[in-house]
């Protein structure tokens, strides 16, 4: 988890940007205004792939709290080979996923989505500076918007760590 504690300001929230679920449809993340998000960069091939299960049993257990948003990525290694509807019937068919998966997109470099190039530059969002360095890193995301922390790969959805900065 980023530790520094210095903010700055920040230009917007996340409720800013619209992006694609996975079957193809513009989604204004606006709509979750209200509950924490936890935006996770993910893979189907990938030795944090069960991850998938913790993520889904976090967005049951604390639904109330918190909605986890799955963006597949393949920017590491080519872990995330296929198609959107690929990802989709893998994560169902593997580990029951319902929370929300968006389509494919790219998560660090010049090619990173908006959304990713705001998530990790401290300037836009106030508060983190860091980019995904494998897939399933994690950043949480307040009530009203606006990142509070990273989390890298290693930390398990269900750990006590991230549940407890959800639930506080």
């Amino acid at each position: 988890m980023s530790t520094t504690t210095e903010t700055t300001a920040a230009t917007g929230t996340v409720y800013d940007f619209t992006v694609q679920s996975i079957d193809g449809k513009a989604v204004k993340l606006s709509q979750y205004k209200g509950k924490k998000l936890l935006i996770v960069n993910t893979a189907s091939e990938c030795g944090y792939t069960p991850q998938y299960k913790e993520l889904e049993e976090l967005y049951k257990k604390h639904g109330d709290k918190v909605t986890v948003l799955g963006f597949p990525a393949n920017n590491f290694g080519g872990q995330e080979p296929g198609t959107n509807e690929q990802i989709s019937l893998f994560c169902e068919k593997n580990y029951g996923v319902t929370f929300p998966l968006f389509g494919k997109v790219s998560v660090k470099g010049d090619d990173a989505v908006p959304l990713y190039k705001y998530l990790s530059d401290k300037a836009k969002n106030g508060r983190v500076g860091e980019a995904p360095n494998w897939n399933f890193c994690k950043y949480l995301v307040d009530e009203t918007g606006h990142v509070v922390a990273f989390y890298p790969s290693k930390v398990k959805p269900m750990s006590e760590e991230l549940v407890a900065a959800i639930l506080k």
